[in-house]
Order: C-alpha cells, then structure tokens, then sequence
C-alpha cells in the first residue's frame, strides 16, 4: 500500500519553495505586530485613567504643577473608566464594520497594499493617540473617539487580507 504524496518522507518540503517560507513567516510575524498594537491600549488604561483624572499628580518628576494639572478630561476616575470603555466600544463596532468593508477591498485591490496601507496607517494613529496629543498638550475627547474609530476601521485590513494572502500561496482547502 503506498502512502498518500503528502505523508511521503520529504514530499512536504519539496512541494514548498523559500518563496512559501518567506511569506508565511512575513504575514504571521506582520499579523502578530498588528494584533499586539492592539492589545497595548488595554495595558495602558490604568495609566491613562490617572493621568486624566485630577487625583494623578506626580511627585517623582521635577516638573511643575501645572503641566500635571492641565490635561484633566475627567473629575474622577470613574468617568475617566467609563470613556475608555466607550472607546473599546466604539473601536471594536468600527472594527467589525471594517472586516466586511476590508474583505471587499481586498477582492478588488492589491492586497499587499491594502494590507501595508492599514497597518502603517493604523501605526501612525496609534503615534498620534500615545504621542503626539501629549506633545502637542491636546486633550479633547470627540478627537480620542474618531482617532479610535478610523483606527479601528484600519486595523480591520488585517484578517481579511491575511487569510487571501495565505489562501494565495498555500491553497485554499
């Protein structure tokens, strides 16, 4: 009785070239990235709750009162957890949204460029939520909510192309 080719000592690596490696190794390693991008917003929401609230002043730096003291969304920790839940909301209802949207995007474009035009896009509104609102000083909750919502919209080009791009190269069964 022979065996099927696939169970065949060697046939696996045969019917697989470097090409098959290096892709598969980019899109899980480019998946993973884009996944714990979105899973940092969750460890920080400690930090950002206090930081929006009065009660978060910081002895430890040298800098003055009022820089502490001016970026208050929030008169208390509660209302400060409440807007962060809303912004899980309204990311995770974009998100979904998105999926649908991105898997037709996907169909009718490029998807090495729908997938690279999500992932950097959602990187750089990652660096202006983090980043570039506290160098700028700019506190303003309807601005959290739409970077959050086109964030959300942004990193919903990664399954959908993901899953075609692995469905491309390796066959879909």
């Amino acid at each position: 009785m022979a065996w099927p080719r696939f169970l065949q000592r060697g046939a696996l690596l045969t019917s697989f070239s470097h090409h098959h490696l290096a892709v598969f190794l980019l899109t899980f390693f480019s998946y993973s990235l884009l996944h714990a991008s979105r899973k940092t917003f969750s460890n920080v929401k400690v930090s950002i709750s206090k930081q929006w609230t009065p009660n978060a002043f910081n002895t430890s730096l040298d800098l003055p009162a009022e820089i502490w003291s001016s970026n208050h969304l929030f008169p208390s920790t509660e209302e400060a957890t409440l807007f962060l839940g809303t912004l899980d909301t309204v990311f995770l209802f974009s998100y979904a949204v998105g999926l649908f949207i991105s898997g037709i995007i996907g169909d009718r474009l490029n998807l090495r460029w729908v997938l690279s035009f999500g992932m950097c896009s959602s990187a750089f509104v990652v660096f202006v939520f983090g980043t570039l609102t506290e160098w700028l000083h700019f506190y303003n909750k309807w601005f959290y909510c739409g970077l959050w919502i086109v964030n959300g919209l942004l990193q919903s080009t990664g399954w959908p192309c993901v899953v075609a791009v692995m469905g491309n190269w390796f066959g879909k069964a």
